[in-house]
């Protein structure tokens, strides 16, 4: 088949699939728009459904608590007009006819017509002194619930006052025997409700609302709202209601939106209601701060520790929501929060929408826009692959035979030059182009001729720019080393103006001046001055004061020498730095014997500042080996390169840690391996075969020459610098191969070479 039959349907098909790419790529842009359009429509539906839904629950759910503060106003007013009310006469009277000591210690109604589910049940635990003034509390308190109780049964399942020296007035009709039952040292001040009504609990002397809890007796689930009664500044009485939580939670698990659920908390992180609690509540007291108290009082956890957590996230969102915000976003679980206070005891209800709930209705939208723009796509490509047949594909097989024929050297090609499109535009431009690669052909004969001299030229060319390249690689190695080096001076430098900086102040600091002062005051008792250091006041404390300064003026002077000793230790490392890259800048480059271990502690040598801050250490395995013939300062320059690389490498190494292993040793076929290796931030397996490549580095203030110009200087003296690393956070380790020429172990003797050691 000819290459114009070929090309037929690869032209078609790559029309028709850019064209379909792009239309596609129109497709998913409308479907994700539409998406989000949806999304947000839906979204906002949903906050306000949600804002809606919580102010109407917490309306309902409150309703209740604000009834029973009302209560507590009502029976607080009767209370204490009551209490003054009474009369002694009254209260000697009634008291004895309704209540009687029995024998266990105990005061409760006597037993003859006491029915307690139509009257007020009354305890006294054991050990309570009775005076007039109790009594009269007592018997108001019994007056006032007989009179309320009735009429709050209806909405509370109990009422009752608690004194603070301990009596109970009671009016539970479900449980009428409770106060005949109670053990005779019962005490209910010890309750969690009592408490929480004192003044030292409750200085507002406000109600005030019990957490949740399980109640045995009742098997019911209740919180108790409390509200103290003060006479004359003192606490005569606590006022409480019981109210069973069952039917508010019942609600709170089956009343709700589509797709949430809810739960309610109090500020402490008390779990009052939650799907995953049960509705009776007798299954302990969920904190979402914390466990679960039992009724044994064995910690629980409440579920598994991702609800844990969920519920700790969804109590700390709505703590820290801005006031008045009722629907917030918990976007680490993908949810919406709507909240709402519950006036009385300050519980939060808020109702938890996944936000999958609203996703699905828009994700459902954009697969509809998605599948009729599809079908649209697949219309379109049809209607088009008819149109670049008939009116694109024909005409260029008979451009593709055209070529064909040029190719094979006939140039009298007939096109159809009549059309008035673009192709008919190219078949003209074709005849054209026939002509002048005719005529071409001609010339590019003639000029093949002069074309190998002109390739010559060019590759002396090239020859030339590559020794250029060389050479800059060579200088930029040199100016490695003496940026090194004008590094480290500078740091020693700043070293030796610290020191000179301390010993400066020192100086502005010794006390000098007081020496004058002691003279002119001995100078001005001459004539008593035994007299004057013995007797007087101020010149018993001068030898005294003479001494400490003395002392004074010693650790001074000891100080000062201390740091100008310091000053003259860094300058002379100063020079040592510089006389050791003198050494190596005067020396002829030729290869030369050479102590491959001097060379390392020159390489160190030239380090030492930035090593010593950046807090290095340098471990060195050097084992003794015979001279080397090699470039001094080629290899030093490649030595402190490794170095210095090796010493930033590790910054992000702890302090303690850092840790730089120098080592020399031959191998069994005879080069010379020297390896600088660190614990620093590694070498990724990517990066290595980048390394060495010109221009490259990973560090911000690099240049990208160092190792370029180490490993080209290492191949010059026929050798070879190789890294290894086994990936970032393990280090890496650069190995410059020597070889050992042929006799190198008789410079053994006269080449000495140190100890291996660590430093």
């Amino acid at each position: 088949m000819s290459p114009s039959l070929q090309s037929r349907a690869p032209l078609a098909r790559s029309t028709l699939l850019h064209m379909g790419v792009r239309i596609a790529v129109i497709i998913a842009l409308t479907t994700f728009f539409s998406y989000l359009h949806m999304f947000q429509t839906l979204r906002e539906e949903a906050r306000a459904q949600l804002e809606q839904h919580v102010s109407e629950r917490g309306q309902r759910e409150q309703a209740i608590f604000v009834l029973a503060e009302d209560n507590h106003a009502v029976l607080k007013t009767a209370l204490a007009e009551r209490i003054r009310a009474l009369s002694p006469q009254e209260v000697s009277e009634r008291f004895d006819r309704l209540f009687v000591h029995l024998p266990d210690g105990t005061v409760r109604n006597r037993p003859e017509g006491f029915d307690g589910t139509k009257m007020v049940g009354l305890f006294v635990p054991q050990g309570v002194e009775l005076d007039a003034e109790l009594r009269r509390r007592i018997l108001a308190s019994y007056d006032v619930l007989t009179q309320y109780g009735p009429a709050f049964h209806t909405r509370f399942t109990d009422t009752y006052i608690t004194l603070p020296e301990g009596p109970n007035l009671l009016y539970w009709p479900e449980s009428p025997t409770y106060s005949q039952d109670a053990q005779p040292d019962f005490s209910l001040t010890e309750l969690a409700y009592f408490p929480i009504s004192t003044p030292q609990n409750n200085p507002e002397r406000k109600t005030a609302w019990s957490e949740a809890y399980f109640d045995p007796p009742s098997q019911l689930s209740i919180t108790s709202v409390v509200t103290p009664l003060d006479l004359d500044g003192r606490h005569v009485a606590t006022l409480a209601h019981d109210v069973v939580l069952g039917d508010m939670v019942t609600r709170t698990h089956q009343d709700r939106l589509p797709g949430t659920y809810n739960i309610i908390f109090r500020d402490d992180g008390q779990l009052i209601a939650h799907p995953e609690m049960p509705a009776t509540g007798d299954a302990g007291v969920y904190n979402i701060l914390g466990t679960v108290k039992q009724s044994d009082g064995v910690p629980a956890p409440l579920g598994s520790e991702q609800l844990r957590a969920h519920l700790r996230a969804i109590f700390e969102r709505v703590r820290k929501a801005p006031p008045g915000e009722r629907v917030l976003e918990l976007p680490e679980h993908g949810e919406y929060l709507a909240t709402t206070r519950l006036q009385g005891p300050g519980w939060t209800f808020v109702t938890v929408l996944p936000e999958s709930v609203v996703t699905k209705p828009a994700l459902q939208a954009a697969r509809y826009v998605l599948l009729l723009g599809l079908l649209s796509l697949v219309l379109e490509l049809v209607i088009m692959a008819w149109v670049l047949r008939h009116q694109v594909t024909r005409p260029l097989v008979d451009f593709a035979q055209a070529t064909d024929r040029v190719a094979s050297g006939d140039f009298h090609v007939e096109l159809d030059t009549s059309r008035h499109d673009e192709l008919g535009q190219l078949a003209r431009a074709f005849r054209l182009m026939a002509d002048e690669v005719q005529r071409r052909e001609q010339a590019l004969r003639e000029a093949n001729e002069s074309l190998e001299q002109r390739v010559e030229e060019r590759t002396r060319e090239l020859k030339d720019v590559h020794m250029q390249l060389v050479q800059t690689a060579r200088r930029a190695g040199m100016a490695e080393i003496a940026t090194n080096v004008l590094h480290n001076v500078g740091n020693v430098l700043n070293s030796v103006y610290t020191s000179a900086q301390l010993a400066r102040e020192r100086m502005a600091g010794m006390r000098l001046e007081q020496v004058g002062r002691v003279a002119q005051m001995i100078e001005e008792h001459q004539p008593d001055v035994g007299t004057f250091l013995t007797q007087d006041e101020r010149g018993r404390k001068v030898m005294p004061f003479l001494n400490k300064l003395g002392q004074n003026l010693l650790e001074e002077r000891k100080d000062i020498v201390t740091l100008l000793d310091d000053v003259g230790r860094y300058t002379e490392h100063v020079g040592d730095i510089v006389k050791v890259q003198q050494n190596y800048a005067r020396l002829p480059r030729v290869h030369e014997p050479v102590q491959l271990a001097d060379l390392v502690e020159d390489a160190l040598r030239i380090n030492s500042a930035g090593l010593i801050r950046h807090q290095v250490k340098v471990q060195r395995q050097l084992a003794p080996l015979p001279p080397v013939l090699t470039d001094k300062h080629k290899t030093l320059m490649i030595l402190v390169n490794l170095v210095s690389n090796a010493k930033y490498a590790m910054d992000g190494v702890p302090v303690a840690e850092r840790l730089l292993t120098v080592k020399m040793e031959r191998t069994p076929s005879g080069p010379v391996h020297l390896q600088v290796h660190d614990n620093g931030m590694g070498i990724a397996p990517e990066m290595l075969t980048r390394i060495f490549q010109y221009g490259f580095t990973t560090r911000d203030e690099g240049h990208g020459f160092g190792l370029h110009s180490s490993a080209v200087a290492a191949q010059e003296m026929g050798g070879s610098l190789t890294v290894h690393s086994e990936g970032p956070g393990h280090g890496a380790t650069f190995t410059l191969e020597l070889p050992s020429l042929p006799g190198a172990e008789e410079e053994t003797t006269r080449f000495p070479l140190p100890r291996p050691s660590n430093g």
